[in-house]
């Protein structure tokens, strides 16, 4: 293959990646934040803080030196969490050729700015050729050579094509799409879904419940891509409903896993420390909430998810205020028309 491919990030999904792509044949680097995480990494060839039980293969350099890690690399995968993007970004800058494509594989909105993160990219790296990753995909199975399904989005074609080569692999099926906006917000929404998902399961509540909280959550995704330029087709696909449901579902998934402990009545600080790995659906929630609010669309479940991770709303309450809502059309609600019988 020959390929060199900078990873950058070396959490669950970095880690398992960097297996996945080493596999191929190519030459892979995988940068840590720390030295002393590098060194473990190199030494113990097993990620064994967030991905136990899973070989590092020997063409799978683990690395501290930024600069050495991205050199001569045709691909940098940012596998870092959404709030470190753009200080990652900055960090790279100086390093970072006309000619290299950055895959961004985090799912989130940057808070304050609202930005999706290639945008957050973009901004810092004007040079840089941006691409996205995304869909079902849990780390611990995608190193594990589970058969899975992705989506690859870029604004040129040539790109998500590119990546779609780079990453595609008889366990690893990889899908282009053009709606980046699409793609970026339904991989960070249905995050703020599932944690929502997690709480119902902690206060005991049943399928119903879960089946109702999908349906109506990924009708409130379509709502809010919509109005800031998405496609509706793709939330439709693995980075919309796909994702959706294996978040919403799976207890490799930290979102749902840190809303069960919240249902259970435990705090929002308690859940997250007991999860330890980041919970990117809190940091979502706020974003979106804000994001909604202004492109004036309607988000109740949203919302609710708001006011029980940041203003200490009891889940129940939550639960029933979402139900007794005012009454309305359900087709209505997801596309925003008027439909007459």
């Amino acid at each position: 293959m020959g390929k060199k491919i900078s990873v950058l990030g070396s959490g669950s999904w970095g880690t398992a990646l960097a297996v996945m792509l080493s596999k191929k044949g190519y030459e892979i680097t995988l940068w840590s934040w720390f030295e002393e995480e590098s060194k473990k990494l190199a030494k113990a060839k097993e990620n064994l803080a967030f991905l136990p039980g899973v070989l590092i293969p020997n063409n799978v350099e683990c690395i501290w030196d930024l600069e050495k890690c991205i050199d001569k690399a045709e691909f940098i995968v940012m596998a870092v969490p959404s709030h470190a993007v753009r200080e990652m970004s900055k960090k790279i800058k100086p390093f970072v050729r006309k000619d290299q494509i950055i895959v961004n594989v985090a799912k989130g909105l940057e808070q304050g700015s609202l930005l999706r993160l290639s945008a957050v990219i973009g901004q810092e790296i004007p040079q840089a050729k941006a691409a996205v990753l995304s869909g079902p995909s849990h780390a611990e199975e995608v190193a594990k050579d589970i058969p899975t399904t992705g989506v690859a989005a870029a604004e040129e074609r040539e790109i998500a094509e590119k990546v779609q080569d780079v990453f595609m692999n008889p366990k690893y099926r990889v899908y282009t799409n053009p709606d980046m906006v699409g793609v970026e917000l339904g991989g960070a929404l249905k995050n703020v879904i599932a944690l929502c998902a997690g709480v119902t399961d902690g206060l005991g509540f049943g399928d119903n419940t879960k089946a109702a909280l999908m349906t109506r959550g990924i009708a409130e995704i379509a709502r809010l891509g919509i109005a800031v330029g998405a496609k509706v087709e793709t939330f439709a696909g693995l980075s919309g409903i796909g994702d959706l449901i294996v978040t919403c579902t799976s207890m490799h998934s930290r979102n749902r896993r840190a809303g069960i402990l919240i249902g259970q009545g435990k705090s929002l600080e308690e859940a997250l420390k007991e999860v330890h790995m980041v919970v990117e659906g809190v940091t979502t929630a706020k974003a979106a909430y804000h994001l909604a609010a202004e492109n004036n669309v309607e988000m109740p479940i949203v919302n609710e998810a708001y006011r029980v991770l940041f203003e200490n709303k009891n889940p129940k309450n939550a639960v029933v205020d979402l139900m007794m809502r005012t009454k309305t059309h359900e087709m209505e609600e997801i596309v925003m028309k008027k439909y007459e019988w």
